[in-house]
């Protein structure tokens, strides 16, 4: 796991010791159902409960001799409980142990993550109506379109990150399932009442079906979920990348004091968090590939996922812990530039308001291809000769046969387009 990345409750959900004391839950779970079903004494269930522990020394310590993790947490857990520990892990194979545990630690992870993009949602939506009338030209294709204001563009991420709660809540449902089915999934020395109630009381969903394993799929879904939260994360940071551009400069991350931006170059303020983020979600990425490498296993199982797992489900889901703690400060503590924004809209002169134009004509009478034609010959010529759109429309006879000037003054109105921005925000819940 990349601990330098690691945030203290997600570090401790990947522990060693938080992993031993999971798996010791879940043997406990069967050993109590078992005695409720009768098939192990209450006075033994009542010895395991209370001598039942184990040290992750003495784990690895034994490990090296057995070369098989559960098998040295199982001795170690008996060096404790003495004689009646032959009660436990009874009909069970190694998988029922580890997937059903690996599930509780995931759903586990996954509810630290969804509390985080929770929180990185509010966070947008409330610069969202901050920013809502702070206008800022729309691009596509890099180039000048129309105008958008600041607001809307977060308010279009909020609704995103809206949408990675339902996919991660669904994601944490389909991991979380357990299984207590024996060796290859047939039962054959447990009951499957046993699997149903011991998940029930881990709070698991028993697999409908399984071989020796929980079915890979569930894992690849969780991973390549994590994955898609990180491709909008960088989808954000390479926006915020582009407008702390020098030649852009619309926001940019606060540059802390005492922070440096360059060894050699004393000016610098560079946008490190967000490429960061670009970063990282390339990890994502390739972990999610891993995972769906992991879905096709030999027969009722092989272990090729396993030594795979041990890195992509703790690395990735401590990577979106920690790329959605960085998101989180960096939108609360955003610099944005109103005026730089506005300088920026304004740098086309006019040229934004061209397709106004163009439905002004069409209303007028005009065909729109010939109206297109107009407007178009006059933007061609603020493009090469820098001059003012609205001052050229004004002494074109072909728009002036069916606008006054006072018309084409009407077309410039940057607040027009608010109108309907309101109704965006009404729509998604968005108000003052």
């Amino acid at each position: 796991m990349i601990q330098r990345y690691t945030t203290p409750e997600m570090s401790h959900l990947w522990s060693d010791e938080h992993k031993y004391s999971v798996w010791k839950d879940v043997e406990l779970a069967v050993v109590d159902i078992l005695t409720i079903h009768g098939k192990i004494p209450s006075t033994s269930a009542k010895v395991i409960h209370e001598k039942a522990d184990f040290t992750v020394d003495r784990i690895n310590e034994i490990e090296l001799t057995t070369r098989h993790d559960v098998i040295a947490f199982l001795t170690c857990m008996a060096e404790y409980i003495g004689p009646d520990s032959r009660f436990v892990h009874m009909g069970m194979t190694s998988s029922d142990l580890l997937d059903t545990s690996l599930a509780l630690i995931c759903k586990e992870a996954g509810h630290v993550i969804l509390n985080k993009l929770s929180i990185f949602r509010d966070v947008l939506r409330n610069q969202a109506v901050r920013y809502r009338e702070t206008f800022q030209i729309g691009r596509s294709h890099g180039i000048h379109a129309e105008p958008i204001t600041f607001g809307l563009k977060l308010a279009l991420w909020s609704e995103e990150i809206t949408r990675h709660i339902d996919r991660w809540n669904a994601a944490i449902e389909t991991i979380s399932v357990g299984k207590i089915s024996g060796a290859v999934g047939t039962y054959q020395h447990i009951d499957p009442d046993i699997e149903s109630e011991t998940c029930h009381r881990l709070g698991l969903q028993p697999a409908s079906v399984s071989n020796q394993i929980i079915q890979r799929d569930r894992h690849a879904h969780y991973l390549s979920m994590l994955a898609l939260i990180g491709a909008s994360l960088e989808k954000f940071a390479v926006e915020i990348r582009h407008m702390q551009r020098t030649e852009v400069r619309e926001a940019e991350e606060y540059f802390h004091k005492g922070q440096k931006g360059s060894s050699a170059m004393p000016h610098k303020r560079n946008p490190i968090t967000t490429e960061q983020i670009t970063g990282m979600a390339r990890i994502l990425r390739g972990n999610a590939h891993a995972a769906m490498e992991n879905v096709a296993l030999w027969h009722e199982r092989d272990i090729s996922h396993s030594s795979v797992e041990r890195i992509i489900l703790p690395d990735s889901t401590t990577l979106v812990d920690y790329m959605l703690n960085k998101m989180i400060s960096l939108m609360e503590n955003l610099l944005v530039y109103p005026e730089n924004m506005m300088k920026n809209l304004e740098l086309t002169n006019g040229l934004i308001f061209s397709q106004e134009v163009l439905l002004a004509l069409v209303r007028a009478g005009v065909t729109r291809e010939d109206a297109y034609a107009i407007v178009q010959k006059n933007a061609m010529e603020v493009w090469n000769k820098k001059l003012d759109f609205k001052v050229l429309l004004k002494s074109d006879q072909d728009v002036k046969k069916y606008m006054s000037d006072e018309e084409i003054d009407s077309l410039f109105d940057l607040h027009s387009v608010m109108k309907n921005i309101n109704k965006i925000f009404e729509r998604i819940g968005l108000t003052q």
